[in-house]
């Protein structure tokens, strides 16, 4: 499955089934920038295991102050609709590997 763009009026249903990755970015932000090529790598291994959902936090104010996106990028991993973990910040490869491993 290739990443999807998600916005405030489908996110809960983008996160709501499996084992989805969800990305909170912005188009400014170097370390989202850093992330973007792993998040691409992880997609291509893992697809099977875990889904891969990207917010842009500028445009979708609503979704990241629902679940307290207070700095960028942060990562929260949701199993059918709940959040099961998260990560802040650029996390290396086998890190967010290890996350999603964790709850698949």
């Amino acid at each position: 499955m290739a990443i999807e763009q998600v916005t405030d009026q489908n996110f809960a249903q983008a996160t709501s089934k499996g084992l989805v990755l969800a990305d909170f970015w912005a188009p400014w932000c170097g370390p989202c920038k850093m992330i973007a090529p792993v998040l691409e790598e992880i997609d291509g291994e893992m697809n099977e295991k875990v889904q891969i959902v990207k917010l842009d936090v500028d445009e979708n104010q609503e979704t990241a102050s629902k679940f307290g996106v207070m700095s960028i990028p942060t990562l929260l991993l949701f199993k059918d609709g709940n959040v099961v973990d998260q990560a802040i910040g650029y996390q290396p490869k086998e890190a967010l590997v290890d996350l999603i491993n964790k709850h698949a």
